[in-house]
């Protein structure tokens, strides 16, 4: 219209429309270009993670990064304990490269004899002469005969050799108040009395002191005797009134609590029961279809299944967050702590094997649902105060896969054992900004991290990238603190969202150094993450 114009103008007013076409022009380009800088601007301020480097108080408990051992499939036999007749390279019956792979993890705790085998488990047919220990039928886990080979004494010189603390599932579904006191003077007493003298006799002289924690029954709400809250509430209280009289401050008393988002069970423990134990307990599995009976393949899924994958995981936090907040209305002290004592992804098991046995890979999905999960327990570390996977080996998210004498490092295990620098450090409060990872009409956070401070002032910063898709760069900054270098940087990343490391090629996933990032000033860092990645930085 306006060209137009110019031609049925007169010609004494057509120069001063050049100038306003001229203007128009120039103010466009001046447009074009401003929205394209802001536009940069935005791009680069997208991902940015401010910490605050100073005032730290809120410790990670080490414990967050424990571990559960279970007597299910090959976790037991097989997995940790092969006998000390084995062909397969043993210390006293445990095999020696495993014991090697967690002793170089740092496990801070392990969680015994279960799950649900625990509720049909009776220590005593697990101690004494091996000949003479009775074979028992795991109901639960493919119907397998137990030898008991592996019991009490196995299990707590295990812990003493991995430097850990131990933590018992006591039998409340079908066992005993006395069952359990007569444990407990078993494990923890040094007096003249009938169960000390026991041990002594079956050749522990001195009491264990590894013992800190003793669980209150296993998920009573399902198979540990399908109890509803308040009947369990009762059991909590008297089972626990007798687990204190007799084991005194060794220990801590861990409540049942719900099976996920069961915030009734939460409430009702918390009201009824929260003067008879120090922790309440959460299970909480990821699925990646979000449907308990479609578990899907642990290595043969696409991106639908990876995003949903990391998308169920995250529901940790709503799950923790929720459950805290009950807890929070009747202990504002926060003197009960949440023990997440059984995590992790569950798929079908591998192709070929006992279905009860819950043998499955792990891929690099499974590796960045550690590290979201981790960095979701980190956070919440005011309340979380332990955390359990499952499993330790062989069985469902583990650490290690053994077949015969040969044995595998899994994702996972490479980021507990890069995250095992947070292990009892002060969590550093940080904000993080960050673009989403978008699949289909669904979206989530294309970054998880969390910082801390440790004992000697050395800062470590876990990041992952879970875009499979693209690298991200991401802008770090510590308010408080400069940068005078960084000692170290890991990466752990892989060909594809579902490689995994198998026994004929056990390390297509491994920790390598990382070196895509530099100083952007005083106190920041531009940090370039790659696609489907978890970086872990040590900076002081």
């Amino acid at each position: 219209m306006l060209f137009l114009s110019v031609y049925s103008t007169p010609k004494k007013n057509k120069k001063s429309i050049y100038k306003l076409i001229k203007l128009n022009a120039m103010r466009k380009s001046w447009l074009i270009v401003s929205f394209l800088f802001l536009g940069l601007i935005g791009y680069a301020q997208v991902n940015t993670l401010e910490i605050n480097a100073e005032g730290s108080t809120q410790q990670i408990s080490k414990n967050i990064y424990g571990q559960f051992a279970e007597h299910l499939g090959r976790c037991i036999y097989d997995g940790i304990w092969v006998g000390k007749d084995s062909k397969i390279p043993n210390i006293n019956g445990y095999r020696k490269d495993l014991l090697e792979a967690l002793q170089a993890l740092h496990v801070p705790v392990l969680r015994w004899p279960g799950g649900c085998f625990a509720d049909t488990y009776h220590w005593k047919n697990g101690v004494g002469p091996v000949a003479d220990r009775p074979k028992i039928k795991n109901v639960f886990w493919g119907g397998t005969v137990e030898n008991n080979e592996f019991g009490t004494h196995e299990f707590l010189n295990l812990c003493e050799m991995l430097g850990c603390d131990a933590y018992i599932s006591a039998n409340v579904g079908s066992g005993t108040v006395g069952e359990m006191v007569d444990w407990i003077e078993y494990m923890t007493s040094d007096d003249d009395v009938p169960m000390a003298n026991w041990r002594r006799q079956n050749g522990r002289e001195e009491p264990w002191t590894n013992v800190k924690f003793l669980g209150i029954g296993n998920e009573s709400w399902g198979c540990g005797g399908d109890m509803t809250p308040e009947f369990y509430a009762d059991k909590l209280r008297q089972f626990s009134v007798y687990a204190k009289m007799y084991g005194g401050t060794k220990f801590q008393r861990v409540g049942c609590g719900s099976n996920g988002p069961d915030y009734n069970w939460t409430s009702v423990l918390m009201e009824k029961g929260r003067g008879s134990m120090d922790a309440l307990s959460l299970h909480y599995y990821t699925i990646a279809t979000g449907k308990w009976e479609d578990k899907r393949s642990a290595t043969g899924f696409g991106e639908d299944l990876y995003f949903g994958g990391l998308k169920q995981a995250l529901k940790m936090d709503e799950i923790v967050t929720k459950s805290s907040q009950i807890m929070d209305e009747k202990d504002p002290q926060k003197r009960i702590g949440l023990f997440v004592d059984e995590w992790g992804i569950w798929t079908d098991v591998e192709p070929g094997t006992e279905p009860g046995h819950l043998f499955q890979q792990n891929t690099m999905r499974d590796a960045l649902i550690a590290s979201e999960t981790m960095d979701i327990f980190n956070h919440h570390s005011d309340r979380v105060k332990m955390a359990n996977i499952a499993q330790m080996v062989n069985v469902l998210q583990a650490m290690i896969l053994t077949r015969g004498d040969k044995m595998v490092l899994t994702p996972t295990y490479h980021v507990f054992k890069m995250y095992a620098v947070h292990q009892d450090a002060n969590l550093l409060k940080d904000k993080l900004t960050c673009e989403k990872y978008k699949f289909g009409e669904e979206e989530i956070p294309a970054i998880s991290s969390s910082s801390s401070i440790d004992k000697n002032g050395k800062i470590h910063i876990s990041l992952s990238n879970v875009n499979p898709n693209k690298e991200i760069q991401l802008a770090v900054k510590l308010n408080g603190k400069n940068i005078k270098k960084v000692n170290s940087a890991t990466v752990l990343t892989a060909p594809a969202i579902n490689s995994f490391n198998s026994f004929d090629k056990p390390n297509v996933i491994a920790p390598a150094e990382f070196k895509n990032y530099k100083k952007a000033g005083d106190n920041s860092l531009t940090v370039t993450l790659p696609a489907k990645s978890i970086v872990v930085l040590e900076v002081e």
